[in-house]
C-alpha cells in the first residue's frame, strides 16, 4: 500500500523529470536556431596615449615628530609661541627660571678666580724654589712640596673650569629652542608650573611635527614591484596625492617616490612605498588619508578598452568580443593598469575589435548579441 509519504516522493520525482525534460527541450530549440538574442552595449578597442599608473590609498606621515622635554628642573616662566604655530629650528620656545642656574654659574666662576689666583702664587713660588734648590739653599723635600702644591692647584683650576662650563650648559638648558622646524601641538605644561626632571618619565612640554617636507606612505600589490624598480631606475617617478578640501573640491599635491621597503608584507602580499612632498602650502596634514596615483610612464600607443569591459574569473581576466554575425566569444586578456575608467590591454585583443561593456551577466561563450548603442570608432588605429 502506498502511504502519503510515498505519494509525496513520487510527486517530487515527477516534477523533477518534467523540469529536466523542459530544459532539454529548451536547449534543443537553441540548437535548432532559436537562440536567445542578448541586448548589450559595446565599444571599440582603441589605440591611444595613456599613462601607466598604479592607484592606492596613502597615509600622510611626518619626516620627524619630536617631543620637546626639559633638561633642567624649575618653574616654567614663559612660552614664546602659540599652540599650533609653526616654529623654525633654533627658535626660542620656552623659558625655565634661570636664576638658580645663574647663581650657580657665578659661584663656579668665583671659585675659578680664587683658585687661579692661588695657582699663580704657587707657580711663582715654584719658580723661586727651582732656583734655590739648584744652589742648595733649600732642601729637595721643600722643593718637592712646593711643586706638589702647584700641581694640585693646577688640577683644581681645571676642575673649576669644568664646573664653570657645566654651569653655563645647565643655564643654557633653561632656554628651550625648537630642535626642528615644524608645527607645534598643545602646550602640555603651562607657565607657572614646576618642571621636574627627576620623575620616572620626563615630562613632555610640547610636540613638534615636521610638515615641510612631508611623506605619504602607501602600499601596492607585490606584482608591481619589478615595474616600479625598473622605471625608478630610469628616472624620477611622480606620485599624486588627491583629497577633498572643506568645499568638497578635489585637490592634488605632487611628489616623487623616494623609498621602496626592503621586504614584502607576507600577511597582505604588498610592498610599502613612500613619496616625498615639499608641501609648500601645507595642504597635506599628518595622519591624513589620500588617494595615491603612482605614474610609471606615459605610453603613446597603448591598446585600450573601457574598464567595465573587463571581467574576472578563476582563470583570470577576460572580455566578450563581438565577432561575425554578432556572436560573442570570451577572450582572455592581460590588463595590469587602468586610468580614468579605461584599461590597458597588454595582450588578448587588437585595435578595431568590439568588446561588450554592459550586459555580460547574461552572456556565455557563443551567445548572439544585439547592440543597444551606436559605436563610436574613435581612434582605433587598425
Amino acid at each position: 500500500m502506498i502511504n502519503n509519504k510515498h505519494r509525496k516522493i513520487i510527486a517530487f520525482l515527477s516534477a523533477l523529470l518534467l523540469f529536466v525534460s523542459l530544459s532539454a527541450c529548451s536547449r534543443g530549440k537553441k540548437a535548432n536556431g532559436f537562440q536567445q538574442i542578448v541586448p548589450v552595449t559595446a565599444a571599440y578597442v582603441t589605440k591611444k596615449a595613456m599613462p601607466i599608473q598604479i592607484h592606492s590609498i596613502g597615509n600622510v606621515q611626518t619626516i620627524s615628530s619630536v617631543d620637546v622635554n626639559a633638561r633642567v628642573g624649575g618653574e616654567l616662566l614663559q612660552a614664546y609661541f602659540k599652540e599650533g604655530q609653526n616654529v623654525k629650528k633654533g627658535q626660542l620656545m620656552l623659558l625655565i627660571d634661570p636664576r638658580p642656574f645663574t647663581i650657580a654659574l657665578e659661584q663656579a666662576q668665583a671659585n675659578l678666580l680664587k683658585d687661579e689666583a692661588q695657582l699663580n702664587y704657587e707657580t711663582e713660588n715654584l719658580k723661586r724654589y727651582t732656583k734655590l734648590v739648584a744652589k742648595d739653599y733649600v732642601t729637595k723635600d721643600q722643593y718637592d712640596q712646593i711643586k706638589t702644591q702647584a700641581q694640585a692647584l693646577s688640577a683644581t683650576v681645571r676642575a673649576d673650569k669644568a664646573q664653570v662650563d657645566n654651569a653655563k650648559l645647565q643655564l643654557s638648558y633653561c632656554y628651550i629652542n625648537a630642535p626642528v622646524s615644524g608645527r607645534t601641538g598643545s602646550l602640555l605644561v603651562k607657565p607657572g608650573n614646576i618642571v621636574s626632571i627627576n620623575q620616572p618619565n620626563s615630562t613632555t612640554l610640547v610636540n613638534i611635527q615636521q610638515t615641510q617636507p612631508i611623506y605619504v606612505q602607501f602600499s601596492v600589490p607585490e606584482q608591481y614591484l619589478d615595474d616600479i624598480r625598473m622605471y625608478k631606475h630610469k628616472g624620477t617617478l611622480k606620485v599624486g596625492a588627491s583629497f577633498k578640501n572643506s568645499g568638497n573640491n578635489s585637490k592634488v599635491e605632487y611628489g616623487e617616490l623616494t623609498f621602496i621597503n626592503n621586504a614584502i608584507d607576507t600577511s597582505t602580499g604588498t610592498i610599502m612605498l613612500k613619496a616625498l612632498y615639499q608641501n609648500k602650502d601645507v595642504m597635506l596634514w599628518p595622519g591624513q588619508y589620500v588617494n595615491v596615483t603612482l605614474t610609471l610612464k606615459d605610453m603613446p600607443d597603448a591598446v585600450v578598452v573601457p574598464s567595465r569591459a573587463i571581467q574576472v574569473s578563476q582563470e583570470g581576466q577576460y572580455v566578450f568580443v563581438v565577432g561575425k554575425d554578432n556572436i560573442a566569444e570570451t577572450r582572455p586578456v592581460v590588463s595590469p593598469y587602468s586610468y580614468d575608467h579605461e584599461s590597458l590591454i597588454e595582450k588578448g585583443v587588437s585595435p578595431g575589435e568590439i568588446v561588450v561593456t554592459d550586459g555580460q551577466l547574461e552572456l556565455v561563450n557563443g551567445s548572439r548579441v544585439q547592440l543597444k548603442n551606436t559605436l563610436d570608432s574613435g581612434n582605433t588605429n587598425q
